[in-house]
């Protein structure tokens, strides 16, 4: 009827009707941060707050009704293996449909994009699901037996609310950074969120003992934080990697940090491993994307496996001895059987190279990483 008053509703599954809730920030961080929900018809949805990134909303829907399973979500067609709807006018501060798009003076473009999956490919996504779980059990169960196994840090004890709250600075920061104080960051990253961006700002130096000191610090300050606040380190992750993407600027340390960053909490983090990839193809990445992913290998070589890695075998022959090592390093941490015979190719290569372990130099060859990585496949 017309000049009927539109009412304000809850928002609604387009499969089966009923009400669905609140989309929340998924356990798993990825490059793509959009609230993600289920509902109990078995579809999935992903909220879009601006109606701008819909193209973005519809990858990462898919890809949460997969599992997180990328290569299982891009093998799958529309229609033929599962459905999609969509609820527009969707307000994600009140979590209801406003079809007069205007709230209160404020305007309402929000969308929740659905996605339900066909029986037989929920089916199989259940599988991997079931086989992602199995994995995580595997690696916790081998974390026990020393220290190549990942362990989700305690939580952090809540910071006093009436505690007088510290400011941060970039000098402060430096200090803490410089005495490797890795509990008095982690306080001032409690008290003032700021302290995460003056901590990036010192990746940029072109000494490699300080970048790399810095990268791991981040991560061991990052995994500290993230059991109570994932967030701001998310955020931070975000911000690394659009500082890597600009063309005007030089990335250094930027990629060491989102190495140490993945590596410190793959449980959460683990999604941007893969991202790590995209740095190999420029020689001044190369070293630090290669020693982020051998950082994340060395707690949790399945994520690394779930990558396209294999397209990384022909660096074993690069000029580079680090770039050598670093991959026979990588590839001895994932027990590539596969590329065994080209890692022992290099056990005569004696040439000296400097590492990072804990942020601190080691000098070692590349022999001796071959050596490492053979035993590492073969026992």
């Amino acid at each position: 009827m017309a000049g009927k008053k539109q009412l304000n509703t809850k928002p609604w599954c387009p499969f089966c009707g009923m009400d669905v809730g609140r989309p929340v920030e998924a356990l798993q961080r990825k490059m793509t941060e959009f609230p993600v929900g289920r509902c109990e018809c078995g579809a999935v949805y992903a909220c879009d707050a601006t109606g701008h990134n819909i193209g973005s909303a519809i990858v990462e829907c898919l890809v949460y009704a997969c599992g997180e399973e990328w290569d299982l979500a891009w093998e799958l067609l529309p229609e033929d293996d599962y459905l999609t709807g969509r609820v527009e006018d969707y307000d994600d501060v009140t979590h209801q449909i406003c079809p007069k798009r205007n709230l209160d003076g404020r305007g309402v473009r929000g969308v929740l994009y659905f996605v339900r999956l066909h029986k037989d490919v929920a089916e199989i996504a259940d599988r991997f699901a079931k086989k992602k779980e199995h994995e995580a059990q595997t690696a916790l169960a081998e974390s026990e037996k020393g220290p190549a196994g990942f362990v989700i840090p305690e939580v952090e004890p809540a910071r006093d609310p009436k505690r007088q709250k510290k400011r941060s600075s970039k000098m402060i920061v430096k200090k803490l950074v410089e005495a490797n104080d890795i509990e008095g960051l982690l306080d001032l990253c409690f008290d003032d969120k700021r302290a995460l961006r003056f901590m990036q700002r010192l990746l940029y130096e072109p000494e490699p003992n300080k970048r790399y000191k810095t990268a791991w610090l981040i991560g061991q300050v990052s995994a500290r934080l993230s059991t109570r606040e994932p967030a701001p380190v998310a955020d931070m992750l975000h911000r690394l990697f659009e500082s890597c993407s600009d063309s005007a600027s030089m990335p250094w340390g930027m990629v060491e940090a989102i190495g140490a960053i993945v590596a410190a909490r793959p449980d959460i983090y683990g999604a941007f491993a893969r991202h790590l990839l995209n740095f190999m193809g420029d020689e001044g990445t190369q070293e630090a994307a290669l020693w982020g992913l051998s950082e994340v290998a060395a707690t949790r070589p399945d994520l690394i496996r779930k990558t396209p890695f294999y397209s990384t075998f022909h660096f074993l022959e690069d000029e580079n001895p680090v770039v050598r090592g670093l991959m026979a390093r990588l590839l001895g941490r994932v027990k590539a059987k596969e590329a065994l015979f080209q890692i022992m190719s290099l056990q005569k290569d004696e040439t000296e190279i400097t590492l990072y372990e804990q942020g601190d130099p080691v000098k070692t060859t590349v022999a001796a990483l071959v050596k490492e990585a053979v035993a590492g496949i073969q026992g």
